[in-house]
């Protein structure tokens, strides 16, 4: 099923340290309301199920209920990325009419004060689970969104279990890429060892519980999976340029949000046309990857970050993701 990210504005209430694209202000020359919906036509047209609302902060947009009502009457699957901090009772009422499936609720530490100081928002943590909570009682599925770093890499499994407790579906770890705000704090990230380490943590914590865990920007979690003996729902790691993109407030178009590449622009180009016949999507779908990722007899299942090859290798999003131990074993399981 193909996804597809929309940074609906770059306005946004926080001021992540991480943040790909360095949201605060509005940003000049975003989509305005009908730009956006012939966007959502050619989204659909392009064969999209999966419609992710993003930003910045995408609450912060006077039209987003109408969008999210107009992306499921095209038959898409209208779900968020967001801070949760404007979640009210009344916006999550809104969101459930419009036809919102999902939100995704970012939460990276169970620390008040740590979660505060990484998103330079006070009382954004009370704000991200009331948040949940208002979506719960509105009957709209949530997940929660945890951006692992080197200081919140020994909550993974504390933080499974409080989204047990709390009624999510899933939590999705994003492992960081050094984009955007990210590139200050890439020192902050994990390295090889560690990075194997907390998916290998999350995939077996996976087996001890119901709700789905993801990692993101982490597809060797599939080579992981299989060497423990566990069977993932999921079958790619690295979606970018193959079933998922992402679309700038400006109408720019990127394989994915680390992969900073500006495919084509939809004030100019339909998205759907950009998605067809883009020179930079056709070679990612060729999986003619260089080195490790090359030879790799997970590089089906796996892929590499593209992104992550993209930046520790000047650019070359082809080349062998850095942060993998399995290069150097790559013809056993």
């Amino acid at each position: 099923m193909k996804i597809i990210s929309w940074n609906t504005t770059n306005a946004c209430n926080m001021y992540c340290a991480h943040c790909y694209r360095d949201a605060g202000c509005k940003a000049e020359e975003e989509l305005n309301t009908e730009e956006a919906k012939k966007l959502l036509r050619e989204i659909a047209k392009a064969g999209f199920k999966i419609m992710i609302f993003s930003g910045g902060e995408p609450l912060t947009r006077p039209d987003i209920f109408e969008l999210v009502k107009y992306a499921a009457d095209l038959h898409l699957i209208p779900v968020f990325g967001t801070n949760g901090t404007l979640i009210t009772p009344e916006v999550a009422g809104k969101l459930k009419e419009a036809g919102a499936k999902g939100m995704g609720i970012s939460l990276d530490s169970l620390d008040k004060a740590k979660h505060d100081k990484f998103r330079n928002f006070p009382g954004g943590w009370d704000g991200a689970v009331a948040g949940m909570k208002n979506c719960r009682e509105a009957g709209i599925p949530f997940q929660i969104h945890m951006t692992i770093m080197d200081w919140n890499q020994a909550e993974v499994e504390d933080m499974v279990d409080f989204a047990v407790e709390l009624g999510a579906k899933a939590v999705h770890f994003f492992f960081l890429v050094p984009t955007g705000r990210a590139k200050t704090i890439e020192e902050e990230s994990l390295r090889a060892e560690q990075y194997e380490s907390v998916l290998t943590r999350i995939m077996k914590k996976q087996q001890e519980v119901d709700i789905e865990l993801k990692p993101t920007c982490a597809p060797q979690f599939l080579r992981i999976a299989d060497q423990l003996g566990y069977k993932s729902r999921f079958h790619r790691g690295c979606l970018a340029g193959l079933s998922y993109c992402i679309i700038s407030p400006r109408g720019k178009v990127q394989p994915c949000a680390y992969l900073n590449m500006e495919l084509g622009d939809v004030h100019e180009t339909p998205f759907d046309e950009i998605w067809e016949n883009s020179e930079v999507l056709k070679k990612l779908r060729t999986l003619d990857y260089s080195g490790g990722c090359g030879t790799c007899n997970y590089k089906g299942a796996c892929g590499g970050c593209r992104a992550r090859a993209a930046y520790y290798h000047e650019g070359d999003y082809m080349s062998e993701e850095p942060w993998c131990l399995y290069h150097g074993r790559r013809g056993e399981k």
